[in-house]
């Protein structure tokens, strides 16, 4: 069994050569903002090597280094860490053959492995015989339940009394699972229950506590599934509100997992988050970004729903600029809007509590 770290958490370095801080990076930039499960102890990526990960991704130490490479991780972790983590989310959502041989000298070393793509390591016979001979674990994040165990919408979901909010996005990778941490952590310090809800890899190494990878589920089981995961959460907490985690983008034609989301949790509001700067999509530069009010039009038309605000990620803006954006969209959609990292969790807070006045009242499923 692995051992623990003074503070309860499992030990633990994650691998993303040359993407620490981008956008394939998302699962390490994840894990050094916030991690239940693991202490992170370095983050692998020889272009960053030297510099504090906290500084990198948001000016603001937090003494997780950035090293070249395994031997200076083992190096600085002075023994055997509990777990290796596998911090990229490639668009093909499988290992490379150089990437191959390192998680195998990961086990070879001792250390269980996390991994978070669409390649299950579990069925790969050169890592089951490996994880055996080195008696340690593989974790398949995104391996989904048996089809047998799988279940499909049952619209039990309307037996849920608490409000659902569903934090979506204009693109993949834009930082929705980020806001909706941090709205949960500012709910929860000022004693308002909240519940969040991962659907992807990262949230669910982080450590959330109910949740599944909805990209890997057959289509037929994702809302039942989702469905299924939230009354779980409201019958076993009793919370005042639940946070549902977006994925990729209703208007992308790429990713049908915001579909899902938003059918599965029948969400009574939506915080929508944007990157003004960016000027196409994610991995598909023929295609322009959508500015906020199109992909809040769209929202409101495939569900029965409310856009209650818009969150702001500053990827190559100025503090200026975030203040510029902020004003114009308040303007322009009149709904509040702020940015999760940069600005005050109030604001966030805020936002809920003027939707949903009435949380923190009687509740029960």
């Amino acid at each position: 069994m692995p051992k623990q770290s003074k503070c309860g958490c499992e030990s633990a370095i994650v691998y993303c050569e040359g993407n620490f801080g981008g956008i394939d990076g998302k699962t390490a930039n994840g894990l050094v903002r916030h991690s239940e499960r693991y202490k992170i102890l370095s983050i692998i990526d020889s272009e960053l090597a030297g510099q504090d990960a906290g500084l990198v991704l948001d000016n603001k130490a937090n003494e997780i280094p950035i090293v070249k490479n395994l031997d200076s991780a083992m190096q600085h972790a002075g023994e055997i860490p509990d777990y290796f983590i596998f911090g990229i989310a490639p668009a093909s959502g499988m290992l490379s053959k150089d990437e191959r041989k390192l998680l195998l000298r990961a086990i070879e070393l001792g250390m269980n492995i996390v991994n978070g793509l669409h390649e299950f390591l579990n069925e790969d016979a050169e890592f089951a015989a490996a994880s055996k001979k080195h008696n340690v674990t593989i974790r398949d994040v995104r391996k989904p339940r048996d089809k047998k165990d799988l279940r499909v919408f049952s619209g039990r979901i309307n037996q849920v009394k608490c409000p659902r909010i569903a934090v979506l996005g204009t693109d993949c990778a834009i930082g929705k699972r980020t806001t909706a941490t941090i709205l949960a952590r500012a709910l929860n310090e000022r004693g308002i229950k909240a519940v969040m809800i991962g659907t992807g890899q990262t949230g669910l190494i982080q450590g959330a506590r109910y949740g599944l990878a909805l990209d890997a589920v057959p289509s037929q089981f994702c809302a039942g599934e989702l469905e299924g995961k939230i009354i779980e959460a409201a019958e076993n907490e009793n919370p005042d509100i639940i946070l549902i985690e977006g994925q990729g983008s209703l208007s992308h034609p790429a990713y049908s997992t915001s579909s899902f989301i938003i059918r599965g949790s029948c969400p009574q509001g939506v915080v929508l988050q944007h990157a003004p700067s960016r000027k196409h999509r994610c991995d598909f530069e023929h295609m322009p970004m959508p500015s906020p009010a199109a992909e809040i039009e769209l929202i409101e038309i495939f569900a029965k729903t409310k856009v209650i605000g818009l969150t702001i990620n500053h990827e190559n803006m100025s503090d200026g600029e975030i203040s510029s954006a902020i004003d114009r969209y308040e303007e322009e959609l009149n709904i509040p809007t702020t940015d999760a990292l940069t600005r005050s969790p109030d604001r966030l807070v805020e936002m809920v509590l003027s939707a949903f006045p009435q949380i923190g009242g009687e509740r029960s499923i």
